[in-house]
């Protein structure tokens, strides 16, 4: 009887082997063959029992298993049974020495040879699983009176097993870091005292406080230079523009000088008397009527103060809305901090940091994070993961990212990653693993080949493609 179960999984193997005879000769398998073909697994042979002696008051049973380490699954047995051994069962209604499905057979009328056939759904650890046949005989009471096995044959599957290769990114001498931002901090007019009440300052110079404390009170974190940017709209005579955007710039200066109390020369400044570049960019962005006029007379040559004349003059009522919308805002404190980071080398701290502040840590440093986990581990994946988050652009940082997904199955995160790996020898080894684990064996070979004067992988992987088209 067949024991069917249902798995999804479509491939096809085989595995023959000779006429063997086993139990010393008393047995002999013929045509065995142990194959996959789709869902399932099929056992066929010929069993020969021609050799076969079967005591009057004994039994014996042949029975087929499957194993591979600790898994296991029974076949069907053959029961043999001496003409008496057959009719104290019968007369007794005890039940045979196998299971459900199994054949039973008086000694009398065993066929020379049985066309034995069994099935079973495929599963991974079927692949490189053996056949084995075992042999026991009972006496009275069901006593085993003996008991062999013997291995008949094996399935193997042979499948490309990559070999991924992370590449250590340049150590950061000095990981220098920095934050930035804007703050518009409204003066009265013409003035260039700062008022922290004025308006909506307080939440303005906020910004600047908040930035610089978010790094000042880290113990891994020092700061190495403040930089202040300011600048002015273009409305006014220019000269009037140069000394609102020096005088606010310096007075901001201050301000941030007396809460910290920075060495002299700590916090640079610089200024744009006339933002001319954000209003450019606002034009450029809206629906105004005129909008590629303006933006031309932006670009032109005239002098600022000419320039703001002729854009009042010649279209009023976008300059009105210019004024209303976007002025205010061309207004404003760019504002730098700069900063180094100190170098982390415990694995255990910076995976804490991964999790935490991945902002500190160098690309380095992730992959010293990532050492002695398990490649195929959730917290592998992620430290590449968050790694290539933190460098989108750098080609390391995708190249292992790549390799991280590919580890995990996702082939597609792998594909997007390695677009933009660059063409480093790694990085044609990665496209190689990923082009043989999608099946597209012919460009693996092609990646392979590339690099293998190189990469002992590379040498290897087209070995194993060999092995892959033959089997």
């Amino acid at each position: 009887m067949k024991r069917l179960f249902a798995i999804l999984l479509a491939l096809f193997c085989l595995a023959q082997a000779d006429a063997q005879s086993i139990f010393d000769g008393e047995v002999t398998i013929k045509d065995f063959s142990f194959k996959r073909n789709g869902d399932y697994m099929y056992l066929d042979m010929k069993i020969d029992l021609s050799s076969l002696d079967v005591h009057n008051n004994r039994a014996t049973t042949l029975s087929p298993f499957v194993v591979n380490g600790e898994q296991a699954v029974d076949l069907h047995s053959i029961g043999i049974y001496g003409r008496r051994r057959y009719f104290t069962y019968v007369r007794n209604d005890w039940s045979t020495l196998g299971k459900e499905g199994d054949m039973i057979i008086k000694e009398k009328e065993c066929p020379e040879v049985i066309n034995y056939k069994a099935s079973i759904p495929y599963e991974e650890w079927l692949n490189g699983a053996t056949v084995v046949i075992g042999n026991r005989t009972y006496g009275c009471c069901n006593k085993i009176l003996d008991e062999r096995f013997a291995e008949l044959g094996s399935y193997n599957h042979y499948t490309y097993k990559p070999q991924f290769v992370f590449v250590r990114p340049t150590a950061e001498a000095v990981k220098t870091r920095s934050l930035a931002g804007s703050a518009f901090v409204d003066f009265v007019v013409s003035q260039t005292v700062i008022r922290p009440e004025y308006r909506n300052n307080q939440v303005e110079l906020a910004k600047i406080i908040g930035t610089i404390d978010s790094v000042r009170n880290d113990k891994d974190i020092t700061i190495t230079a403040v930089s202040i940017k300011g600048f002015a709209s273009p409305e006014s005579p220019y000269s009037n523009n140069t000394r609102l955007a020096k005088g606010r710039t310096e007075a901001l200066k201050k301000y941030v000088s007396n809460l910290y109390k920075f060495p002299a020369g700590f916090i640079s400044t610089s200024y744009e008397p006339e933002n001319w570049e954000g209003l450019r960019k606002f034009v450029e962005a809206s629906n105004l009527e005129h909008r590629d006029e303006i933006i031309a007379l932006i670009d032109g040559p005239r002098e600022p103060d000419n320039k703001e004349w002729k854009l009042k003059s010649t279209y009023p009522e976008e300059y009105r809305y210019l004024l209303a919308t976007c002025y205010p805002a061309l207004r404003r404190s760019d504002y730098r901090i700069e900063y180094v980071v100190r170098s982390f080398s415990d694995p255990i701290e910076i995976r804490r940091l991964v999790k935490e502040r991945p902002q500190k840590l160098s690309l380095e440093e992730f992959y010293v994070a990532a050492q002695g986990l398990d490649t195929n581990s959730e917290e592998f994946a992620e430290i590449f993961d968050v790694a290539v988050r933190m460098y989108p652009e750098d080609e390391t940082a995708n190249l292992n990212a790549a390799n991280s997904a590919m580890a995990q199955g996702n082939l597609r995160g792998a594909e997007k990653f390695l677009e933009k790996a660059g063409k480093s020898d790694q990085a044609i080894y990665a496209r190689g693993v990923l082009a043989a684990l999608s099946g597209d064996y012919d460009a693996a070979e092609d990646y392979f080949a590339m690099v293998k004067e190189r990469f002992d992988e590379a040498e290897d992987a087209l070995d194993q493609i060999e092995k892959v088209r033959n089997n």
